[in-house]
């Protein structure tokens, strides 16, 4: 596990990278195998220190919750359908993607 202040800096990095894209620019990475899904209960930033730090036992909780998990392909096709805004973050060689909600 990571120093708390290396945690801090990696925090501020991954926010720093986060970006907003349509669910249809994701497709390559989804065809890939390489989008996993984050519940928006949780925060983004939290779960991609948690795969920088591979904190396997952290990650395990939160799928087995139904929380963090590989994007299905229902849910793709439903986020298709629907133009959906998605936050992303890249912790290599996932691209963790989170549902815009609306205002």
């Amino acid at each position: 596990m990571a120093e708390p202040d290396d945690t801090a800096i990696l925090k501020a990095k991954l926010n720093q990278e986060t970006a907003r894209a349509d669910w249809r620019e994701l497709q390559p990475f989804f065809a890939r195998g390489q989008t996993v899904a984050v519940a928006g209960d949780l925060d983004l930033i939290e779960v991609a220190v948690a795969f920088a730090e591979d904190r396997v036992e952290q990650i395990r909780q939160w799928r087995a919750q139904g929380r963090v998990d590989a994007v299905s392909d229902d849910q793709a096709r439903a986020w298709f359908d629907a133009g959906q805004d998605m936050w992303t973050l890249v912790v290599k060689p996932w691209v963790l993607v989170q549902p815009v909600r609306p205002h």
